[in-house]
């Protein structure tokens, strides 16, 4: 396909750290982090479980909030922040998780804890949280593999975050059997979705919205993938975009549409799954009807459960936005702002 021709040639020329490669990873790595034995040996008695994490080692907090909204029995909340809420006592969990173990507010926000009495489960590749967790008794850190960017390796770090839920009875667990099917039909989804080997159709969705304002709406449930596509718009093509969530952009985005000059040059994403509310269904359809003349891409998550689409959506959002960055001529790996940032914070000490 001509479109899949032209990824492929760009990406010889603009992918200097294999951004493709990693992508193409994401199901046997979700593969080998759902399947994994944890092993821990942690009481789970909590009142509660926050989860600590900021950029590509965040969205798996925010997307166990959303599954908890839906299925689960406890609450879980993501913290992107310094420190800890006012509201936090050691009755809560907490699941600290930093891609590097680097990360110096979630570092910020574990070393509180600990002081405080608090139960730490968490996620690395190494770094100073292994440090910091190796040494409490009451704490425990668990491995991911190392090399790669942090907003790439969701399937580690999501699936890894799923098998602590389910060993640990967090979150309801599916059959072995019904996960082993999860895993082959997000296997086939993965090799459709290749911007090069698939069936050409991101490319195609990337050549519409390239050099348009971009709009992300979901529902509630897939608000977390609607967020995560536009922090990938950020990262990885290098362009703003914005998101938000129905019914409630119907309470005071819908007006800012209504004006016809704000609708100029916008082209509108809008994720869906077969599991939405109804009136949520209603509501988007007529969101279609009054925004017929603005230029549409409709994204549905594919899966029988909410955590199956949540990983579809999330996968065809990585490579959705690969796709826009090499048109735009930009390398997906490249984040030079935010390595500036930084430097410039690694001169500055943090008090703990």
């Amino acid at each position: 396909m001509e479109i899949n021709q032209k990824m492929e040639e760009l990406a010889k020329i603009l992918d200097s750290s294999d951004m493709l490669g990693w992508t193409r990873k994401f199901p046997s790595s979700l593969r080998s982090s759902l399947t994994r034995d944890i092993g821990l040996d942690i009481e789970n008695d909590w009142s509660g479980i926050l989860c600590l994490g900021v950029g590509g080692s965040g969205a798996g907090g925010m997307l166990l909030s959303d599954i908890s909204n839906q299925e689960g029995g406890l609450p879980f909340v993501s913290w992107k922040d310094y420190g800890l809420p006012s509201w936090w006592g050691p009755d809560w969990l907490i699941l600290a998780t930093s891609y590097s173990g680097n990360t110096e507010e979630t570092l910020h926000g574990v070393n509180l804890a600990i002081q405080e009495g608090g139960t730490v489960i968490g996620i690395s590749s190494g770094g100073k949280l292994q440090e910091i967790l190796e040494e409490q008794e009451n704490s425990v850190w668990i491995d991911v593999p190392s090399g790669q960017p942090p907003r790439s390796a969701i399937g580690h770090i999501f699936g890894t975050q799923l098998n602590i839920c389910w060993s640990m009875g967090l979150l309801p667990k599916a059959s072995e059997e019904e996960i082993e099917a999860m895993l082959k039909r997000l296997e086939k989804s993965s090799t459709m979705l290749d911007i090069v080997n698939g069936d050409g159709e991101i490319g195609k969705i990337a050549k519409q919205i390239h050099q348009k304002r971009i709009q992300i709406m979901s529902s509630p449930s897939l608000g977390t993938i609607g967020y995560r596509c536009r922090t990938q718009f950020n990262e990885n093509s290098g362009i703003l975009a914005t998101s938000s969530i129905l019914p409630e952009l119907h309470h005071n985005e819908i007006v800012a549409w209504a004006e016809e000059d704000m609708r100029l040059g916008v082209h509108l994403i809008i994720f869906v799954w077969h599991g939405m509310d109804e009136r949520i269904g209603i509501r988007t359809e007529w969101t279609l009807k009054t925004l017929e003349d603005v230029p549409t891409s409709i994204l549905e998550c594919q899966g029988e459960s909410l955590v199956e689409c949540m990983l579809h959506g999330a996968h065809l959002s990585d490579w959705l936005s690969i796709a826009l960055a090499l048109l735009r001529n930009k390398d997906p790996t490249s984040i030079g702002p935010i390595d500036n940032l930084k430097d410039h914070l690694s001169t500055i000490p943090l008090d703990q």
